[in-house]
């Protein structure tokens, strides 16, 4: 817990209940007293919600560390992601709130080689093989999210809530098979022969990687991306991955959307070969000068008589 201390101020918990982050809640109460709050989102997808967040806070009580319920509105499609990012924004307006100076979740070493499988299932690049980092961001905000149990395991986890004399929640998605994480976590469970802790490290050699194409593509933007107007213009000399994380930040600055990786690998495919192409609002043309980024022209609309 020392290694990933904030800079300075208080920390802030996400506890669900769950055996993970109640193991989190039990180390962080002990290692940084007096200097840590939590807080429960409420999902409201199951009934039991409420009673598990209200468990939660009995237990914070008992532990005198400050407790806050979030409850939260999830929208529909992806149940699992949609949480996700009502989550992050609950925690990010609750820090704030408080004066928190970042979040620590209870990730760990399973949940990182469940990452790294899943996405490799999906054909993901280096960034999204790189797996969750010990230290980031709250999505969409600034405030750090520090992740302090990437090296323990699942099963250690829970015997830090088991000697605590702590029944932890148990949250039937976790084993419902119309999850994809679910579903790998059952088969994992019964492949002995797969080494968890070396796919974690895995990961953690890929956030290096990435790491070090992020370092890249911003020398190559420095050298060879050029104002020109009201767009940019690119001249591309770096091998494909790094062209590739160029061309994103180009979309992004000038779009304002975070681009899919996949549309971004079919225009720079498009461009390479000498053709134009089109990603969000903008069009792109290639040339002896390189690849041009420009908004595409608002459509006049004529006023009615």
């Amino acid at each position: 817990m020392d290694r990933l201390r904030p800079p300075a101020g208080r920390l802030g918990l996400a506890v669900s209940g769950g055996p993970d982050s109640l193991a989190l809640l039990i180390l962080a109460a002990a290692a940084m007293s007096g200097g840590i709050e939590a807080a429960t989102v409420d999902h409201r997808l199951r009934e039991a919600n409420a009673a598990e967040a209200a468990m939660v806070a009995e237990i914070c009580a008992r532990l005198d560390v400050p407790h806050a319920v979030l409850p939260v509105t999830v929208d529909p499609g992806n149940v699992q992601a949609e949480a996700r990012i009502a989550r992050y924004a609950a925690l990010a307006g609750w820090a704030a709130e408080r004066g928190l100076a970042a979040v620590a979740t209870a990730h760990h070493a399973d949940d990182q080689a469940e990452t790294l499988l899943l996405r490799l299932n999906r054909g993901s690049g280096v960034a999204g093989l790189a797996g969750v980092r010990a230290r980031g961001v709250v999505p969409g905000t600034r405030l750090p999210l520090l992740r302090p149990l990437l090296e323990w395991r699942r099963a250690e986890l829970a015997e830090v809530v088991t000697a605590a004399g702590l029944t932890a929640i148990t949250d039937p998605s976790n084993v419902d098979p119309r999850f994809d994480r679910a579903r790998l976590r059952a088969a994992l469970a019964q492949a002995g022969w797969i080494d968890v802790p070396a796919l974690a490290a895995s990961a953690a050699h890929l956030a290096d990687a990435d790491a070090a194409l992020d370092w890249a593509a911003g020398r190559e933007w420095s050298e060879n991306v050029t104002a020109e107007g009201a767009g940019l213009t690119y001249r591309p000399t770096a091998p494909r991955a790094i062209v590739l994380r160029v061309v994103t930040r180009i979309v992004r600055e000038l779009d304002g959307a975070e681009p899919r990786g996949s549309a971004v690998a079919r225009l720079c495919d498009d461009l390479a070969a000498g053709r134009p192409g089109t990603l969000g609002s903008l069009v792109v043309r290639a040339s002896y000068a390189g690849w041009s980024f420009t908004r595409a022209p608002q459509r006049r609309t004529r006023e009615k008589v």
